[in-house]
C-alpha cells in the first residue's frame, strides 16, 4: 500500500504568493495529475523557462493564475497514458507540448492533447523543451502579425535568447534578410551560426548607426522586439517606410514621439501566443514540425538547470549578461 501511495506522488514547483523568486517552493509530495478525456499525462524529462513565466510568478502580468500553481508550459517527455477519446498519442511517445494544464515545472504534466506534438528522434528532449512558446511566438510575430515576405530585412533585438534564435531560423529559412543584436560576442556568434546574415553588439554605443549603415536609406522592414521599454523609440528611427515592429518582450514603459509613425506610416504591433486562435495555433505548428523536418529548425539549448534550483533560473533569465538559447529545467 505504501508503494501504490507513494508513486502517486511527485516533484513539483508550488506558488503559493505572486513574489520573487524565493516563492518557487519545491515540494515532493504532490499528487500526480490525472489525464481526463482528450488530455494526456507527460513523465517530464525537461521544462523550458520563458520570461513570461517570471512576470506571472511576480505577479505583475496582466493574466494571474489561481493560486497555488506550477508554472512552466514547454515540457518535453514521454507520455504515461492517455485520457478518454486520444487516438494520436500512446504510452510511450515522445512529443513536445505548447502549453500544460497543471504546469510543467514537475515531474508529470497533464496538457490537452491538441497542445502537444511529437517529438522527432533526431531532437533530444532538452531541444524539445525549446520549440513551443520561442517557435510558436517567432512565427507569430513574423507572419502572422508582421506579414513579413521573402525578400523583406528584420532586425531580431535580442536574437541571443529563445525566441530571438527561433526567429533568426524562421526568417532565414524563408528568405528574409535577418541582423540580430547581442551583448556578448559569444551571443552574436551564436546568432551568426543560427540564420543571422550580420550580428551587432548592442552594447555598443553605435551600434544602431551600424543597423543603420547595413540597410542603408531604406531601413529595415520588421524588428522583433524583445525589450521594447528600453528599445522602441531608437527602433522607430530605424524602420523603413511601413515598416513595424514586434513587440514581443516589455519590462516597464518608454517614452515615444508618436510623429516618428507618421514620417514613415510605420507600426507597433503587440505579439501574444496566448490571444492565437485555434487556426492559428494549427498554422504554427504545421510551419514548425515542417522546419524540424526539413531540418533547418535546430533549438539552441543555453543554461541547463535541475528543478532545485529553479529559483535561480528565475533570477537569472532577468538579470544575466546575455542569453545563448533557451534555458531549461531537466528532470
Amino acid at each position: 500500500v505504501v508503494m501504490a501511495a507513494a508513486r502517486n506522488v511527485m516533484r513539483a514547483v508550488r506558488v503559493f504568493e505572486f513574489g520573487g523568486p524565493e516563492v518557487l517552493k519545491l515540494q515532493s509530495d504532490v499528487l500526480v495529475p490525472v489525464p481526463k478525456e482528450n488530455q494526456v499525462l507527460i513523465k517530464v524529462h525537461a521544462c523550458g523557462v520563458n520570461p513570461v513565466e517570471t512576470y506571472i510568478r511576480s505577479g505583475t502580468y496582466a493574466r494571474k493564475p489561481a493560486l497555488p500553481y506550477t508554472p512552466g508550459s514547454d515540457v518535453a517527455g514521454v507520455i504515461e497514458s492517455v485520457g478518454e477519446h486520444v487516438t494520436a498519442f500512446k504510452k510511450g511517445d515522445r512529443v513536445f507540448t505548447l502549453e500544460t494544464l497543471s504546469g510543467g515545472y514537475a515531474e508529470y504534466a497533464v496538457a490537452a492533447a491538441n497542445r502537444v506534438f511529437p517529438l522527432p528522434d533526431k531532437l533530444d528532449f532538452r531541444q524539445g523543451a525549446a520549440i513551443g512558446v520561442p517557435y510558436f511566438t517567432a512565427y507569430r510575430a513574423l507572419f502572422q502579425k508582421g506579414c513579413a515576405k521573402a525578400g523583406e530585412s528584420v532586425l531580431v533585438h535580442g536574437a541571443s535568447g529563445g525566441v530571438g534564435l527561433a526567429a533568426c531560423q524562421i526568417a532565414r529559412a524563408c528568405g528574409l534578410k535577418v541582423l540580430g543584436t547581442a551583448g556578448t560576442e559569444e551571443g552574436m556568434n551564436v546568432i551568426l551560426r543560427n540564420g543571422a546574415h550580420q550580428a551587432f553588439n548592442h552594447r555598443d554605443p553605435n551600434y544602431t548607426e551600424r543597423i543603420k549603415a547595413c540597410t542603408g536609406p531604406g531601413g529595415v522592414d520588421i524588428i522583433i522586439e524583445m525589450l521594447s521599454n528600453v528599445n522602441l523609440d531608437a527602433d522607430l528611427q530605424l524602420l523603413s517606410c511601413a515598416g513595424r515592429v514586434m513587440v514581443v518582450g516589455c519590462r516597464g514603459r518608454i517614452e515615444i514621439n508618436p510623429r516618428d509613425t507618421m514620417s514613415k506610416e510605420s507600426s507597433i504591433i503587440g505579439v501574444s501566443l496566448f490571444l492565437a486562435t485555434e487556426e492559428e495555433r494549427h498554422e504554427c505548428a504545421t510551419a514548425v514540425l515542417d522546419g524540424i523536418e526539413a531540418g533547418w529548425l535546430k533549438p539552441v539549448v543555453g543554461l541547463e538547470y535541475p528543478l532545485e534550483k529553479v529559483a535561480k533560473a528565475h533570477e537569472d533569465i532577468i538579470c544575466s549578461s546575455g542569453a545563448r538559447g533557451k534555458m531549461v529545467l531537466l528532470l
